[in-house]
C-alpha cells in the first residue's frame, strides 16, 4: 500500500523537532563541537528537503505528491528547513 502525503510528512516530524530544539537551545548537545552540531542540523535539513520534494514521476507512480501538496500541510517542515539553514549560517 502506498504512503499518503500525511504519512510521509509524519516521517519527517523528528527532523522538524530536532532542528527546532537545537535552534531553541533545548536539545542536549553536550560534548558536541559546533561543527558536529551543524552537521547534524544539515543532515536533518537535507532529509526534510528530500521529503518535501517527493512527487510521482508519472501517472502510474504511486509516490505521494508532497511537492504538490497544499502549503499548509507542509508549513512546519518548510519552516524547519529555513530555521536549520539560518542556524548553520549563524553558527
Amino acid at each position: 500500500m502506498a504512503q499518503t502525503v500525511t504519512e510521509v510528512l509524519t516521517a519527517g516530524a523528528d527532523s522538524v523537532t530536532l532542528i527546532n530544539a537545537i535552534n531553541g537551545g533545548t536539545q542536549d548537545v553536550t560534548g558536541m563541537t559546533q561543527a558536529e552540531i551543524n552537521e547534524m542540523v544539515q543532515r536533518n535539513v537535507d532529509h526534510l528537503e528530500l521529503v518535501l520534494a517527493y512527487a510521482p514521476v508519472d501517472a502510474s507512480d504511486d509516490t505521494p505528491d508532497v511537492a504538490g501538496a497544499a502549503s499548509g500541510l507542509k508549513s512546519t517542515h518548510v519552516a524547519a528547513v529555513t530555521t536549520g539553514t539560518d542556524y548553520i549560517a549563524a553558527n
